[in-house]
């Protein structure tokens, strides 16, 4: 087994700051490096670094490429609670990346198998990830990884665990409203990126990162696959490393 190198920060910021160093390094090795991105609460403080960076000229955001990891299935790129809209709002529109260089998967789609194989083969034209950030669900999901019998090799629709339309409901009007299904990249997708990036803050997070990361590898904990990877750096703030003692 691989080790997994883990990193733990004090507090959200200076993970965010971690991070962000991480991916300053790598881009102004490799100028149009691919970059797998995510959504949610935990990568905040790692895009807000790397905009103020890229203000501050230690990197430059011209040439880079990016992949995300998932989208809901239904809901078109201007939907406010679309991963698009949260990309372009948190991260895109503040640096100086091409549009056109930002994938996302699409939401929209007649044909959900001929995206997710489009966008598979998008990334394989691209060269491949280099980076791929990660954070982690309570139940271990990565992207849309839900728990299961086996690890998806490729990106695929998934329908949601109740758990995560739980969780989600806090952006949405009410339950009803929150998707039913989405579009995620697969285990085996993260797991061909070069060098895999996963941040974990807070308390809530202390248990699935002690399951994950120092429990058996199962596809009931999908994160734990993240062992076999050659180059995973996990970031933990200390209230997230809580349960390592």
């Amino acid at each position: 087994m691989h080790h997994v190198n883990l990193i733990i920060a004090k507090d959200p910021a200076e993970a965010g700051r971690l991070a962000a160093d991480i991916f300053q390094e790598l881009i102004n090795a490799k100028p149009d490096c691919v970059l797998g991105l995510a959504t949610g609460s935990t990568p905040l403080p790692l895009y807000r670094e790397l905009i103020q960076r890229e203000k501050d000229g230690k990197l430059s955001f011209a040439k880079v490429r990016s992949a995300n990891l998932d989208e809901y299935k239904g809901l078109s790129g201007d939907h406010p609670q679309s991963y698009r809209y949260f990309m372009n709002e948190n991260l895109f529109n503040h640096i100086s990346i091409d549009p056109a260089n930002t994938m996302v998967p699409s939401g929209l789609v007649e044909d959900a198998d001929a995206m997710c194989a489009a966008y598979e083969a998008a990334i394989e034209a691209m060269g491949g990830i280099d980076i791929q950030l990660l954070g982690i669900g309570h139940d271990g999901h990565i992207g849309f990884n839900e728990p299961c019998d086996h690890f998806p090799a490729a990106t695929h629709e998934v329908e949601l665990e109740e758990i995560t339309r739980q969780a989600n409901k806090r952006f949405f009007n009410s339950i009803d409203e929150v998707p039913t299904a989405a579009y995620t990249m697969g285990c085996g997708t993260v797991m061909a990126a070069r060098k895999v990036l996963l941040i974990a803050t807070g308390k809530d997070k202390a248990e699935i990162v002690k399951q994950s990361f120092f429990g058996p590898v199962t596809p009931m904990v999908p994160a734990s696959i993240l062992q076999f990877h050659p180059d995973c750096t996990v970031i933990v703030d200390e209230a997230a490393a809580s349960a390592l003692k």
